[in-house]
């Protein structure tokens, strides 16, 4: 341990001292527009994280507004402090035995993250700042499955769940799917941004998680959103901010990020067309709240396949994940699983949606090495069913076992007494408006 200190201090010194122009590993120098552009996909993801709270923050009861913005807000300082400790090291070290399930202890504490670039993962940029790039993929995607859970869950509990499901979830499928020696990477499975890593993995835990935790307390409530221009806001914010999401996963600024970018952009334009559609023809209601959902469904089914798929692919996967997470969202209700803000019908039905219209319409005109069933290449299409099974299988079975950990150790879910009172008063012992 004392070794490990020294040698700890030793690199952060040594980091401190290098010189302004650093060279690549191959001898070129940084790219500074790379590196300018991917500072700025990273704070656009980071801005994610508010919009989210502020989605989530809209739709629940107004007792509970403070306690869902808290889990996005706390949450990305929670991830990023486990993602520097241990979680990115797990992602994207070394793999530890040659199976491709987990990385080693190489990058522990960011140790031997530093100024330069990697010759396996960013080029072009400093490690560090791509270590960065994917700190805020790792603090959203547990956020996602807040909604799941939210008014009723515990905030020990749901700081213990974040914690173990970053380390024992999230950062084993990041490996798989994109470290070069993954399992599933080798195998081809192609996810550009998050497809499965991302939003199948949430997905289908915040389904577990929901199921688990049970209903909500109505006692007369009037379980709608309370502020329904807060939710657009997030939306916003999060359509705004996924630009870097998708196209900083080039990471460089080049013709790869603009065409992520536009097909981004269309297809959660498409899925809000045929959300607030569906809506219109099952309520005759022309909904904000579906135009704001319908937004995020379509930038979640087109985030795997963002990198491979031209425009008109963005507009077909838009257009279908529009009216098919719409339908998820109705059979929710049906089966009656309290799935408090849909994080199964958007993110897990449009993720594994998004993964597996991956394996169709992913072209070589987007990317030379890359296609699938349309450019005559029928294997993309089972590769791409395979990572989605072993993702959900996974992210299930782990997220079952987390919950009945966290559940055991603190319990899981607040008193009656609370989850009456609201949690924003019982818990945070604030509310968001005054009387």
């Amino acid at each position: 341990m004392r070794r490990f200190r020294t040698a700890l201090v030793a690199a952060l010194i040594a980091a401190a001292a290098l010189p302004a122009g650093v060279l690549a590993a191959d001898g070129g120098a940084i790219d500074s527009g790379d590196t300018a552009w991917m500072l700025a996909a990273t704070a656009l993801v980071m801005i994610m994280l508010p919009g989210l709270a502020l989605f989530y923050g809209g739709l629940v009861r107004r007792k509970n507004v403070l306690s869902t913005i808290m889990h996005s807000f706390f949450g990305l300082a929670i991830v990023s402090v486990v993602w520097v400790l241990v979680g990115f090291s797990l992602a994207f070290g070394p793999d530890l035995n040659g199976w491709g399930l987990i990385g080693n202890l190489d990058f522990v504490g960011f140790f031997n993250v530093g100024l330069d670039p990697s010759p396996v993962y960013a080029t072009t940029i400093p490690f560090i700042l791509f270590a960065g790039f994917q700190l805020m993929f790792a603090a959203i995607t547990p956020a996602l499955i807040t909604g799941a859970f939210a008014e009723r869950k515990r905030f020990a509990a749901f700081v213990l769940f974040t914690v173990l499901w970053s380390v024992v979830v999230y950062s084993p499928i990041a490996h798989w799917v994109w470290a070069t020696d993954g399992w599933l990477f080798k195998l081809g499975a192609l996810d550009f941004a998050g497809g499965t890593v991302v939003h199948a993995s949430s997905g289908l835990s915040a389904l577990i998680v929901a199921i688990l935790i049970g209903r909500r307390v109505v006692n007369g409530d009037r379980m709608e959103p309370h502020d329904v221009p807060m939710t657009v806001l997030g939306a916003g914010l999060l359509w705004f901010g996924w630009f870097g999401f998708n196209a900083g996963s080039a990471v460089a600024a080049n013709g790869l990020a603009a065409s992520a970018f536009i097909v981004t952009n269309t297809a959660a334009a498409a899925a809000t067309l045929t959300w607030v559609g569906a809506s219109y023809l099952h309520k005759r209601k022309v909904s904000v709240i579906g135009a704001a959902c319908g937004a995020v469904a379509g930038l979640v089914a087109i985030t795997p396949a963002s990198g491979f798929v031209t425009a008109g692919g963005a507009i077909l996967i838009g257009l279908t994940a529009g009216g098919l997470c719409y339908s998820a969202t109705l059979l929710r209700e049906r089966i009656k699983v309290d799935d408090a803000l849909d994080v199964f019908a958007v993110h897990g039905v449009g993720g594994v949606f998004g993964a597996i219209a991956t394996g169709v319409l992913a072209t070589s005109a987007v990317q030379a090495s890359y296609s699938g069933l349309i450019d005559g290449n029928a294997g993309q299409v089972v590769t791409q069913l395979i990572a989605v099974g072993a993702t959900i299988a996974y992210a299930v079975v782990a997220t079952f076992v987390i919950v009945k950990v966290v559940d055991l150790v603190l319990g899981i879910r607040i008193s009656a007494r609370d989850e009456e009172m609201g949690i924003d008063l019982a818990v945070h012992g604030e509310v968001a408006y005054q009387a």
